[in-house]
């Protein structure tokens, strides 16, 4: 039996990619386009892949709070590496991750 998989749109550029429940969403990034990503630890310890969840249901694994308050964690501001989708994903990105993103815009005349 193959797990469910979901559609993430990362907001700032409207792509989208498809994440198993038992996938963190980095992992599926990394693994469906997002190769430039300087993702880090994978473990929640660097902070680098900080994303707003705009849209969608998740769990959550714990996030070191050097990097995500409880207050930005209320607020649905997580690292991709530490959530799995339960729904369709709309995310913003709000760290690192965002200075590959705009500099793929760039390469590829999209700004």
């Amino acid at each position: 039996m193959s797990e469910r998989a979901h559609t993430v749109t990362i907001t700032d550029t409207d792509e989208s990619f498809r994440c198993g429940e038992g996938t963190v969403v980095l992992k599926a990034m990394v693994t469906l386009g997002y190769r430039g990503v300087t993702s880090g630890c994978h473990g929640g310890g660097c902070g680098v892949c900080k994303v707003r969840v705009d849209e969608g249901s998740y769990d959550a694994a714990v996030m070191s709070r050097a990097h995500v308050s409880e207050a930005e964690e209320r607020d649905r501001v997580v690292l991709a590496c530490r959530i799995k989708p339960r729904s369709d994903l709309r995310l913003s990105v709000v760290g690192g991750i965002g200075k590959v993103i705009a500099r793929q815009q760039k390469k590829f005349g999209l700004v």
